[in-house]
This record gives structure tokens, sequence and C-alpha cells, in this order.
């Protein structure tokens, strides 16, 4: 579940409403109102130089330190015990610096398009109305201290403690509290920790000192304040988010060549035609998700792994992308490029955003023949993936048909189109699960091969000549299975660059212990002890109820992001995606006659 900023927490215990049994003194609330003036006046605007020291006391600590010293000219400071950063932006120059190594990134010049680091509006660049930050942002930048104190004292029933108005407190929230010092310093506390805001003067506030051997790196000032723009925003987007992500309104939509449906809460998309057809359909249909996509695994991705690694994170997608991109197929290529062309992305977001890295921890079956109640065959797959960059508000199961080729059903996201979890017309299904070697991009990207096999493969023999004849990058496991009959089956599969191993049903394995009949399972650690027991308690009784429960917590992670339970002789598939509080596997499963979809587009 994606934990919550602990600003954000503490102030929303502060604005709940809680009854009080003795209002504030028209005097007393014009007194709250006078301390909270200086603050407020550095965010709407009667104020434009100020500073200030935030310590952040929760279940993370945080240092803060923030000034604006003119219109154009203001420094950031952050630092926590694992990173920290330094960020000082003036008319013509930002500056990223990364202490902990010792790296200064630079852009200078005129910056292009709208999402820059200005400090005039910068609140409506950095808020979306698709986060709940915008509600206190916007107080904050059209309130006094006396709007401010009404709106607290009336919405918040806060009552005062102490005559002079230096304490605030809510009893009924385990004595939440506003307090005072006398020299502006304000101190919010709830049972989930502290936040002090202490005014400074901005030439007095102390910032990271920068040695003389620092590391000087030029980076494009465009991108540099896109990538920290859109990813502050869509950070705030999944730290808060809104009621339009949390219950995105269900309108179903229509273009040429492609299909917006909602079965309950799900989006189901099908497309087809050619490469560039489907493209365009695809972002005709869903723009906005691909939007979010982008800013998540481009942007909001892209500080964390800039400040946790003092590299330049797109250069590292451009690097993984011109190594990657030889074995990538025309029509895929094409087919992004078209995608790229009806939407906001740029053909190079629409790239980069296909091949970011994927590390992913993950487990998968199959069952079948003896261990099942009906010899069907019953393969599910957990993706336990990065809930907490809201992938999910781009989750879907696309239906796509690609002229010539043979049509497939993908669990995937808007603006991504490999895949990881996925079953054909001919009734073969895989799914992925990661291991390491991360940078060893010298081959096709695991996500155009699972999406290769389902266009291209018939049979299980013909997936499995696929990866042995294909060059191969990192290290993955994955679960194909075959439903057709007579015979269903299955593999587990070991890959990496130098070296690939099938393990048969019912083989015994140095990794993944002592085999079951008719049963391929593939895990790690103690999810893999709980998937073999639950598959031992549970022999042939395998219907689809059972084979979901093998996916229940904890063989999937609290960063489960969907799974999929692929009935492939039924050409059926059940899936569950997460929310933004919950994991996949905690979430209603929806069920899809993918057959009777496949039909629907001529297939």
């Amino acid at each position: 579940m994606p934990k919550r900023s602990p600003i954000i927490t503490l102030i929303l215990v502060l604005l709940a409403q809680v009854a009080t049994a003795a209002p504030p003194t028209r005097e007393q609330i014009l007194q709250l109102g006078e301390k909270l003036d200086p603050i407020l006046a550095c965010f709407n605007g009667s104020k434009s130089a100020y500073g200030f020291d935030i310590d952040v006391e929760a279940e993370i600590e945080v240092q803060v330190r923030l000034a604006r010293f003119d219109r154009d000219a203001w420094r950031l400071s952050v630092e926590h015990k694992e990173y920290a950063v330094d960020l000082h932006r003036t008319a013509d120059r930002t500056e990223l610096f990364l202490p902990r190594h010792n790296v200064l990134l630079v852009g200078e010049g005129d910056i292009e398009g709208n999402d820059h680091l200005g400090a005039p509006g910068i609140q409506g660049r950095l808020v979306s109305a698709d986060s709940l930050a915008l509600t206190f942002i916007t107080m904050a930048a059209y309130s006094t201290g006396q709007t401010a104190a009404i709106s607290l004292v009336t919405i918040g029933s806060l009552e005062v403690e102490d005559d002079d108005s230096k304490v605030w407190r809510s009893p009924r929230l385990d004595n939440a509290s506003l307090r005072f010092g006398d020299d502006g310093e304000m101190t919010i506390t709830a049972p989930q920790g502290r936040v002090v805001v202490s005014p400074k003067q901005p030439g007095k506030l102390a910032f990271p000192a920068r040695p003389d051997d620092v590391n000087v790196r030029k980076i494009d000032r465009t991108e540099m304040e896109r990538l920290l723009t859109r990813g502050i925003r869509r950070a705030l987007e999944v730290l808060a988010p809104g009621p339009k992500l949390t219950s995105p309104p269900r309108i179903p939509k229509q273009v040429d060549h492609g299909e917006l449906r909602w079965e309950q809460d799900q989006r189901l998309v099908l497309l087809s035609g050619t490469p560039q057809q489907i493209g365009r359909a695809h972002a005709q249909l869903l723009a906005p998700e691909m939007r979010r996509l982008g800013d998540s695994v481009l942007y909001a991705v892209g500080i964390v792994n800039t400040v946790r690694t003092g590299r330049w994170f797109l250069d590292d997608l451009r690097d993984a992308w011109k190594r990657l991109e030889p074995h990538i197929p025309d029509d895929h290529k094409q087919e992004m490029a078209a995608m790229a062309s009806a939407s906001s992305f740029s053909v190079e977001e629409a790239q980069l955003a296909n091949v970011f890295p994927e590390l992913f921890h993950c487990s998968g079956f199959a069952v079948f023949g003896d261990a099942t109640v009906d010899g069907k065959l019953y393969h599910g797959r957990v993706l336990d993936y990065m809930t907490r960059i809201g992938l999910q508000d781009s989750a879907g199961l696309f239906v796509i048909a690609v002229d010539g080729k043979i049509p497939f059903a993908t669990v995937g996201y808007a603006g991504f189109i490999g895949s990881v979890t996925g079953m054909n017309a001919k009734q073969v299904s895989l799914g992925e699960m990661g291991g390491r070697g991360e940078g060893n991009w010298d081959g096709v990207p695991m996500a155009t091969l699972m999406r290769r096999a389902m266009e291209e493969c018939s049979t299980l023999d013909e997936v499995k000549a696929l990866w042995r004849n294909s060059p191969r990058t990192c290290e993955y496991y994955y679960v194909f299975a075959d439903g057709k009959t007579p015979g269903p089956t299955a593999v587990g599969v070991a890959a990496t660059p130098e070296s690939i191993e099938f393990i048969e049903p019912g083989q015994t394995h140095p990794r993944l212990g002592e085999g079951f009949k008719d049963v391929v399972v593939m895990s790690g650690g103690s999810r893999l002890e709980t998937l073999r027991q639950r598959v031992q308690s549970h022999y042939g009784e395998f219907d689809t109820a059972k084979a979901i429960h093998l996916m229940s917590r904890p063989v999937a992670m609290s960063s489960n992001l969907h799974n999929a339970l692929f009935v492939p002789q039924d050409l059926v598939v059940h899936v569950a995606h997460a929310s933004h509080r919950k994991p996949a596997a905690d979430r209603h499963y929806v069920t899809y006659d993918v057959g009777a979809l496949f039909d629907s587009l001529g297939q």
C-alpha cells in the first residue's frame, strides 16, 4: 500500500473534524491568525524573500531547508540518513547537488515548455488536480492568517489550550496539537510524529557545502526541470491520490481500431489492425493513463534513481534503448511511434518508458492433470512490483489482434506495448519473474520476447525455441503453459544471457525443492515455501477458487501489482489489480472470456 507523506498525514490529522465543547473566542481566533500570517505570507505571494528550517520526525526523519531569495532565485535541501539533495535555481541556472555522490548536475540557459521550476506559480505546476494535496496548497496560496485560522477552527474544530493562543489541540485525536514558539516556530504534533517549521532569514540557512573536487556534469536544463517537475507532481498524486484516481470515471469509448470498456472497476481495451492503427487507437483511448505511466516510470522513478545512484537516470535509459533497439521488431517500433504521435508522449518518452529497468520479485505456478479436480490447466502469475509509483492508475486487460499475427491478451499498462503476463488464442500462456543482472541489455527486451511469443508461437515447443534462439537480457524466470488437449502441460524456465534451463513438471530442482507430479512452481524464499505447502495441502483439489488462493498473501507481497489466473483450455483469465490502498491479492478478481473477445475482433 502506498505510504502517505508524513507532512500530509499530520496536516490531515489536524484538519479532521472533531467536536469541541468550548469553541474559541473571536479574540483567540484572531491571535491564531496573527501567528499563522508570517508563515502563510511566504506562500500567498505577499513576501518575495523568506526561509524555513523544517524538521520531520516520523516514520522517516528528514531535515528540509528552503529559501527564496528573490523572484527567480531559490534553494532547497533535503537530508536523510540514506540520501541528500541540494537544489539551487536562479534565472539562468539550475544546480542539483548530490552530496552522497559528490556529483553536481548543472543545467544552464533558457527553458522550453511549461514544466519548469520558476517560483511564480510553481504550486500549480507541482500539484495537479488529481492529488488531494491541491486542497492544502490552494489554502496556503490564497489564505491569509485570519482566513486560515477561521478554516482550521470551523472545519478542524480545534480548541485553544492556553490564554495567549500558543497551543491549539484536538483532544479527541490523541491530543494532536499545533504549538507556536516566541520566535515564530510552529510545531505540528500527532501520534504519527512531529513536524517543526522554523522561519529563518534566507541568508542564515546552513545549506550543504560543496567541495572543490565536486564532479560537475552538464544536463539539458529543460530536461532537468521537466524531470523534477513531473516527478514531484506524479509523486504527490500517488502519495495523496484524489477521487479521479481512486475511483476513476467508468466511461466507455470507441475509436477506429479500438475500444475501451469497463468490467466492474477494471479497464478492458480492445485493439486491432496494423501496428500503426493499434498504436494510434491505444493513445486515443488512454492518453491520460499513458501520461501517468510515463510520469511514474520516467520522472518519479527518475528522481529516486538519480539521487540513489548519482547518475542521470534518463541517460541510463537511453543507453539501455541504444543497446536493446536493434533487437526490437520494426513493427513494435512503428506501434510505439504511432502511439506517441497521437498523445502527449514524445517518441523518445514512448521508447524509454518501454525499456525502463524491470527487476520483479514475483511468483508463478501451473497445476494440471492429477493436481486438479477436472484435469484442467490453471496457470497463475503474481506480479510484485512498484505499487508505490502508481502503475495501477494505468492498468487494464489489453486484447490485441495485429494483422497477420496470433491474437493475444495481456495484463498490462497504458503506454506499455510489451507484455509480462499474457495468453494467446492458441491456448499458450506466459508469466515472468525477474532476477538480477540489471544492465545486461545486449539482447531482446524481456517484455518484447514475451509479446513475440504470444504473437508468433502456437505451441509450448515453439515458445521454448524462441527463447533458446534469441539473445536474452538480464536474469529472468518464467512459467510457460499450453492448454491444448490432449495433454495440457507447462514448464518453468531459468534464463540469463549466457544460459537457459527448462524445468519440467514434477522435476526436483536444487532451488525449488522436490517436484510434484503435474505441477510447476516458481518463486523464492518464504514465498516459495508457502506456495509449496499450499500445493501439497490441496493436491488433486485445485479448481479456480483454490488456484486463486495459491496467489494470496504471503505468496503475494505487499507490492503486489496484479495477479492473473489463466485457464488456457477455456480461453479464460481471472484478473485482480492493486488499488492505492490494497495489493492485488487482497482485491476482487474479474473474469474475462478471452475467447469471446478474440471472436469480437474477428479472430
